[in-house]
């Protein structure tokens, strides 16, 4: 009789101690669904969002299959950047160190090529790493990679999105074609399937929807703001927030490099991680985090993506991601495992339509304001707009022709300009209308 939820699943009775240590009390629903598929071998597209134990549900299983006597590669796992690489490595060395005779390696870019060349003189039978540097060591003949009998492929979307899915087309290709492949990604893109309909045969799809996993760990605030004021009102949430850690997105490397040095002028010491760094300086930065020299990390979407950093306790959108996937991923960050998240948007009024995309996808708010040092319910941000007055006709005809006009293009001052815009055509259509009735009546006269 299974005496831990964990050995439903016949693995080895030491990947069994290691979950005991990693204190997983019971497999997430992921878990439950893949690893049984990588045990069994097959063929697999898996869709899911960070923070659902995803890498443990393909880990356990790899390592499971792994016969420690058979020294040479038998999985490779595959990851978009090289943080990433390195938890997966964390990971999967913390579970070897249970399982002995398992030999994991990590060969990611940014290292001396040389000394990767070098280690692959006793060749590992977990192969983790990047792409590219993955790639170039199979490509020279020092890494077997053509030996695997697993091929996983970690944040596809990623892949895409950095330009590394040739590299994981090449690694692929290497393989034995009684070799299986999964591939996972947040989001399944168009440029994503010649990959999967070339190397994927009869694949099971695993899709879990981690939104309403994570939502019930999350509370989400929703505060307005008006231009200059989101730096105010994000100085504001400092003084009142007391989090463990802190990331504040933004939509760019400038919007990014902007709050930073407002905040820092304030005196905030805060961390950032955009894609402007160099890999020695994203390094030190992420070792810092870690250290948590900081309470507050200032990032961006690309940035974002690629990093994984433990005990998130609040999260701010200070510009309001203009695509659903990247929300997700934002929020996702936080309220992790059995731990309590806070995901704090800010939106300015040309930010409202976006806001209301991502509640259109299932997302709800609390509507707060920051008000005698804390957060206040205020109305609803769409109030208004359920109470909007019947306009007459013409009002409504020569709106719709504005905003046919404008095609959602939204710049400063667009309130005013709109209505102006809106006064403007409907002195003309009076006019076009005062015409043609004085031509009918010249036209009625005559004939009289």
């Amino acid at each position: 009789m299974a005496t831990h939820p964990f050995e439903l699943f016949n693995l080895d009775s030491k990947l069994i101690e290691a979950i005991k240590d990693l204190k997983f009390e019971k497999p997430t629903e992921i878990q439950n669904r893949i690893i049984p598929r990588i045990k069994k071998g097959v063929n697999l597209i898996g869709q899911s969002q960070t923070g659902t134990g995803k890498s443990h549900a393909f880990l356990l299983p790899l390592m499971d299959k792994i016969d420690v006597e058979n020294k040479e590669p038998q999985s490779i796992v595959v990851a978009p950047t090289r943080e990433l690489a390195q938890q997966l490595y964390q990971a999967a060395n913390h579970l070897a160190t249970f399982k002995q005779g398992v030999k994991v390696s990590l060969f990611i870019g940014g290292t001396d090529i040389e000394k990767d060349r070098q280690r692959t003189s006793n060749q590992p039978q977990l192969v983790i790493g990047t792409p590219t540097r993955i790639n170039d060591l199979a490509q020279s003949g020092h890494l077997h990679a053509h030996l695997a009998s697993y091929l996983i492929v970690d944040e596809a979307d990623l892949m895409i999105d950095l330009g590394l899915i040739e590299d994981v087309d090449l690694i692929a290709s290497r393989l034995d074609e009684n070799a299986h492949i999964a591939v996972f990604s947040a989001t399944i893109p168009k440029s994503l399937q010649p990959f999967l309909n070339k190397y994927l045969s009869n694949p099971e799809y695993v899709e879990v929807d981690s939104k309403s996993q994570n939502k019930k760990n999350i509370e989400f605030y929703l505060i307005p703001t008006k231009g200059t004021e989101k730096v105010d009102k994000t100085l504001q949430l400092i003084d009142i927030l007391n989090p463990y850690l802190c990331i504040v997105f933004c939509n760019s490397r400038d919007n990014a490099d902007e709050l930073a040095n407002s905040l820092n002028a304030a005196g905030i010491k805060v961390g950032m991680i955009h894609g402007g760094l160099t890999p020695r300086e994203r390094k030190q930065q992420m070792k810092r985090i870690r250290n948590l020299e900081f309470q507050f990390v200032i990032a961006s979407d690309l940035a974002s993506r690629g990093i994984d950093i433990e005990g998130v306790s609040h999260v701010i959108n200070f510009d309001v991601p203009k695509d659903i996937d990247f929300f997700t991923h934002r929020v996702g960050r936080t309220g992790r495992g059995n731990y309590k998240g806070v995901a704090i948007t800010l939106y300015s009024p040309d930010e409202e339509h976006l806001i209301t995309l991502i509640e259109d996808k299932g997302y709800h708010f609390e509507n707060v304001d920051v008000k005698n040092n804390e957060l206040t319910p205020i109305k609803a941000h769409n109030t208004r707009r359920k109470r909007v007055r019947k306009d007459d006709h013409l009002t409504n005809e020569v709106k719709h022709k504005v905003r046919s006009k404008t095609k959602n293009k939204v710049k400063p001052g667009y309130k005013k300009k709109f209505k102006q815009e809106v006064e403007r055509m409907k002195r003309q259509e009076r006019k076009q209308f005062s015409k043609r009735q004085n031509r009918q009546q010249r036209k009625n006269n005559k004939k009289g």
